[in-house]
Order: structure tokens, then sequence, then C-alpha cells
């Protein structure tokens, strides 16, 4: 069967996804699958498996919340560096915290490379229609996304491959969820912590306005 689509019709469908994105409105799993950036899952940086089963939440997550790891501000921007922050904040998460698995559902090195933390976020996030009960944040943890950045940024704001990393896969988890740039928040909002840090909870401002850019680009 063939369709005679005009290329009007195919033109202003294109507009009206733009649109409908930038205003949160697209359903979940809606994203193009080609534009879903690069997120390396637990597997391949070599997580230990959760010390007890973890809750999928039938339903999607509506908030996004901006943490750091108050790690070291490494100079160390390569992958297998961020293979090791991720090993390094599961291990610290599950053998200190006492943790089922790593508290938070992602991770990016200061690097720009982006990690799945806690084990099944990856394909929630991917299918945009359920989420992984997290760890990151009490009250949180069942609605909000959580995002770890190494570093610590209190002083100093995340290097530029950080940051535009972070915009990147803040606007494919807001375009996934169908979470309006509002909804980009940071840990301190809701617990009381530095985290994120003074300089990088200065920029939720900026983040947000860029991540509306890049929904309506």
């Amino acid at each position: 069967m063939t369709f005679d689509l005009s290329r009007r019709a195919v033109l202003c469908g294109a507009a009206g996804l733009t649109v409908a994105s930038a205003a949160g409105l697209l359903l979940p799993g809606m994203a193009d699958a080609a534009a879903a950036p690069r997120v390396y899952s637990c597997a391949e940086w070599g997580a230990r498996p959760p010390s007890d089963p973890l809750v999928t939440l039938t339903h999607r997550a509506n908030r996004i919340l901006i943490h750091h790891i108050d790690s070291p501000n490494s100079t160390d921007y390569s992958l297998a560096h961020a293979f090791q922050v991720a090993r390094d904040d599961q291990h610290d998460h599950m053998d200190n915290n006492h943790w089922s698995d790593t508290g938070q559902h992602f991770t990016v090195s200061r690097g720009g490379y982006r990690l799945e933390g806690r084990h099944g976020s990856l394909d929630a996030l991917r299918a945009g229609d359920r989420m992984i009960r997290a760890a990151h944040c009490p009250g949180q943890n069942d609605n909000a996304i959580g995002i770890e950045n190494e570093g610590t940024y209190m002083t100093v704001e995340p290097p530029a491959a950080q940051w535009k990393s972070l915009v990147v896969f803040c606007a494919y988890i807001c375009r996934q969820y169908g979470i309006p740039v509002a909804e980009i928040k940071g840990h301190r909002d809701f617990y009381n912590t530095d985290c994120p840090g003074d300089r990088l909870y200065a920029k939720l401002p900026q983040l947000r306005k860029e991540v509306a850019a890049a929904l309506a680009a």
C-alpha cells in the first residue's frame, strides 16, 4: 500500500512534534530513538548486581533532581575514569550507605560521559512510561530522576563537556517523560544539603533555559 503524503503535511507534522516537545506534551516514548544520547549501561561499566530486588514504578517521572557527587574535580576526562567513578559511587552507596544499589538513576562524568546508575533506569527511560524507585533524595525517590554529576561545585563550575552533556541529557529525559523544564530542580530544594554545590545550583536557571532551547530546536 502506498501513501501519498504531501511535503507540506510532512513538514507540518514535524513542526507540530517540535512544538509539542517544547511544551512537554509528547506522549512517553515518542522521542526519536536516533536522537537518544549515548548512555553507558550498568553492564558496560561493570556494576555489581543489586543486593535486593529493585522496585519498578508504573508511572512516569515528573521531575529531575540535579546532584553533585562531592568528589574530587578530576582532570581525567576519559571513559575509563568515568567507569571507575560509577563503580566507586556504587561501592559507596552499597557498602557505606547500605542501599540496594547506586542511589541515583544516572551519572554524568566531568568528561561528559553519561552512565546508568541504578539498574533498570536506562530501559525505563527509553520506554518513557515507568521509572525505578531510587535512593537519591527522601520524598523524591518515587517521582524524580536523580542525576549525579562527578565533582564538587561549591566554588567552581562544571567543565564545559560535563555541562553540555547534562543539557542534552536533561532535554532527552524531559522529552521522554513529558517533564516541564520548570521541574529541573536541585537536591537542596527538597533536602537540607549543600548538594549540588553553590555554583552548580546557581546555574540551574541557565540549565532550564538551555534545555528549553534544546527541546524547541
